[in-house]
């Protein structure tokens, strides 16, 4: 046995009725009852006891309990020194009760004091005070030899036993506590995880519609402000409003497909990215064996081709672009590749609608970077021999 085990006291959760079930409860409560009412019909019983004797017998079982309580509650604060000092007063009441002829409340205190001693100290104290209780037991008493050992060996065992059990007990008690706290942080951080979720989902299509929305609106606003003839800038403010009321039916598009990911109710990637290729007249590939993908993957699929798309349309107008979808074996893949720009960007627009530019899907391929390492994946992006790539790699 580890030197640890004879110093360290008995856990908290042990020496404490916290977690008793009502019934044992009531079991404990009813046996200490039985034992005060005992130790009370033996002092007023003694024939030693009379006239005052009897009232200094009651006093002294009164004395008795309250060294007791108080000594359950020492133990309990893990209190050595107040919690001995409170043992020999048990064993000095236990002596005089001898003395005086009132040999069965001295037996019982010194019995109750090896059990508890045994059950609620630290092992190197608890065992030098249980041998004390018994031996001055085992000396005091009148019965002979074989009776005092059967009882000493039985005090002995009940004493461990119970030990035994306050030590399962607490453990059990701890086990319990330490798994309810698991479960509650892991709870906390499965929603913070969750909020974090929602807030990039709602970020990044609120961001890119937003920004793109404000370039188109300042845009027109400076048309009217400037022109001296608003008919002949018709045509450019009409544009501009138009291209705001395009955005924000995609940015509520993309709000639906976020809330509807969220639900785990998305379309399949296949159809979503035959519409935007669609859209933005590029050419759709697809390879490997297709299946369905959880939605953290297919969203991030989405994300990732819609801002690839959207930066060749700002920075590469006019360039051919060819979206290659790849199931792989534990993983599906996402490659976008452009041609290079074909014609330069209007240099006639206001200049406001340059910054058109900068804005994207949130934190753009930055954001999508992270996105994909979250779960697990990979995104590259970088200039090819011709054009722009950007290939996206997560399992599912």
């Amino acid at each position: 046995m580890q030197l640890s085990s004879w110093t360290s006291w008995p856990l908290r959760e042990a020496l404490s009725r916290e977690g008793f079930s009502g019934s044992r409860l009531w079991v404990g409560r009813a046996i200490r009852i039985l034992v005060l009412a005992a130790l009370l019909w033996s002092a007023v019983a003694n024939r030693q006891f009379s006239g005052t004797g009897v009232a200094l017998g009651l006093a002294g079982v009164a004395l008795c309990g309250a060294a007791l309580w108080a000594f359950f509650r020492t133990t309990l604060q893990h209190r050595l020194w107040p919690s001995l000092g409170l043992l020999a007063l048990l064993e000095a009441s236990a002596v005089v009760f001898h003395l005086e002829g009132a040999t069965a409340p001295a037996a019982v205190v010194w019995g109750a004091g090896a059990v508890v001693s045994m059950q609620r100290l630290p092992l190197a104290t608890a065992v030098p005070c249980m041998v004390f209780s018994l031996a001055a037991y085992a000396v005091r008493s009148p019965d002979d030899w074989m009776s005092i050992g059967t009882t000493v060996i039985g005090l002995g065992l009940a004493g461990y036993v119970l030990r035994l059990d306050s030590e399962a007990r607490g453990n059990a008690r701890r086990l319990l506590a330490q798994d309810r706290a698991a479960r509650k942080a892991e709870a906390e951080t499965a929603a913070f995880a969750e909020r974090g979720r929602i807030a990039r989902e709602i970020h990044d299509v609120l961001a890119h519609s937003l920004s793109a929305q404000l370039v188109h609106l300042e845009a027109a606003r400076l048309l009217i402000q400037r022109s001296d003839d608003l008919e002949k800038e018709r045509e450019q403010i009409l544009d501009r409003v138009v291209a705001a009321r395009g955005m924000a039916r995609e940015g509520l598009d993309g709000t639906r497909q976020a809330l509807s990911a969220l639900r785990g109710e998305m379309a399949p990637v296949e159809d979503y990215l035959r519409d935007l290729t669609a859209a933005e007249s590029a050419r759709l590939e697809v390879t490997g064996e297709r299946r369905e993908l959880p939605p953290e993957a297919g969203l991030a699929l989405r994300r990732v081709a819609q801002e690839a798309l959207t930066n060749v349309r700002k920075h590469a107008p006019g360039a051919r672009v060819t979206v290659r979808l790849d199931y792989a074996e534990g993983e599906v893949g996402l490659e976008v590749r452009d041609s290079g720009a074909r014609r330069k960007p209007r240099a006639d627009r206001p200049g406001p609608l340059r910054d058109l530019g900068t804005s994207g899907s949130g934190y753009g391929l930055l954001g999508m970077r992270e996105r994909a390492e979250l779960l697990g994946g990979t995104l590259e992006s970088g200039p090819a021999e011709e054009g722009f790539v950007v290939r996206l790699r997560v399992p599912a």
